[in-house]
């Protein structure tokens, strides 16, 4: 346990985030120092009065060793900034979830994800692109993340498991309040081959404050997001906004300007996402065709002019993504897609505020 139930605690506590965590952890060294330390200090670390109030209130009334106790018994797996096994490409992202809960597994074969997200009032059309295109990535390795809504979400989760692939759902709610509660059995499938993902703690239920922000975890996880369907106030659009900031790849599928459902996403093209005409833009886009050898072999010689061109340029010191691209003069999708792959296979790492070193088991020779 360590010191987990100490973030799970202030995890707990509202108005306690991934900005106040940093706080506490650069003032007091560890967050186990911070659950008991005097108001004074709390207030020198950079928390205001009506939080330091929270936390006095919530040492009196949570017992985290209950509480961790209970996690324990319900399967959920927690995992922290300062866990190896906390998704790197979450950890790019400004203000990264301090805590995430686990039902199921998160493999580092996950970071192969495509997230794909829509309506929750789906049309037959969508349905279609949306079955067609979680079968064509399931059936290639590819990993579905999508956030267990009604329509879109539950039909690209749904045919992903039927396909025989890997599918995530990222909750509004706490794992163990699923929503909608009609996706319980869809939830726990997804267990078996997959996972259910939430930032909130165990017991929170799902408020439509929480999902917005939750958008964000499904485009951070993700090499690309594509939207199915989405009016022109759908929470989809809130993930490829999110996904524009990450720098990930944005793809919408074009359809009527008559339909409601097309008009976010026709918005979408119109203002510079990909339009998605096949399933296989996301493969070229990406370069994830021979995903299989990419999973295989870690540890390569490099496999196109790109990846020889980043090896040119990635040295043992490490070097921002940001001086990456203007060095190798790449496009900055490329270069991110590019890294994501080439760390998959052990060429390089990330270590960790999207910097990058070398790992000289792969060579630099590219023919």
């Amino acid at each position: 346990m360590d010191d987990k139930k100490y973030w799970i605690g202030f995890n707990l506590i509202k108005g306690i985030g991934a900005i106040r965590m940093q706080s506490l952890i650069a003032y007091f060294g560890d967050l186990e120092t911070a659950w008991s330390a005097d108001p004074a200090s709390l207030a020198e670390a950079g928390l205001g009065a009506k939080v330091i109030e929270r936390v006095l209130i919530a040492r009196q009334k949570v017992d985290l060793d209950q509480v961790w106790a209970k996690i324990e018994a319900q399967g959920i797996k927690i995992l922290t900034w300062q866990d190896e096994a906390y998704p790197s490409r979450l950890k790019e992202i400004a203000q990264p979830p301090p805590v995430l809960y686990i039902r199921g597994e998160y493999l580092p074969d996950d970071l192969f994800a495509v997230a794909i997200v829509g309506t929750r009032r789906v049309t037959p059309y969508g349905r279609q692109v949306t079955e067609e295109l979680s079968t064509f990535l399931a059936s290639n390795g590819i990993t579905v993340i999508s956030g267990l809504a009604r329509g879109v979400d539950a039909i690209a989760h749904q045919t992903a498991l039927k396909a025989g692939g890997r599918t995530i759902g990222i909750l509004g709610s706490g794992v163990d309040k699923i929503y909608p509660p009609e996706h319980l059995k869809l939830a726990e499938q997804m267990m078996e081959r997959g996972a259910i993902i939430s930032d909130y703690a165990p017991g929170t239920p799902p408020d439509a404050s929480n999902f917005p922000p939750r958008n964000r975890i499904i485009s951070a996880l993700s090499l690309a997001v594509v939207v199915i369907e989405a009016g022109e106030t759908s929470g989809a659009l809130i993930t490829a906004e999110f996904a524009a900031e990450q720098g990930r790849e944005i793809f919408a599928v074009p359809g009527s300007i008559l339909a409601p459902q097309s008009k976010g996403t026709n918005k979408l093209i119109q203002n510079g996402a990909q339009p998605l005409l096949s399933v296989n833009d996301i493969m070229q886009a990406l370069d994830i065709t021979r995903i299989g050898e990419h999973k295989a072999v870690r540890k390569v010689i490099p496999t196109d002019e790109t990846e020889a061109r980043l090896l040119q340029v990635i040295t043992h010191e490490p070097l921002h993504v940001d001086e990456i691209r203007n060095q190798s003069e790449l496009p900055i999708e490329k270069v991110s897609a590019t890294l994501a792959l080439m760390e998959l296979k052990g060429m390089v790492r990330q270590v960790g505020g999207m910097n990058y070193v070398a790992v000289r088991e792969a060579q630099s020779g590219y023919e």
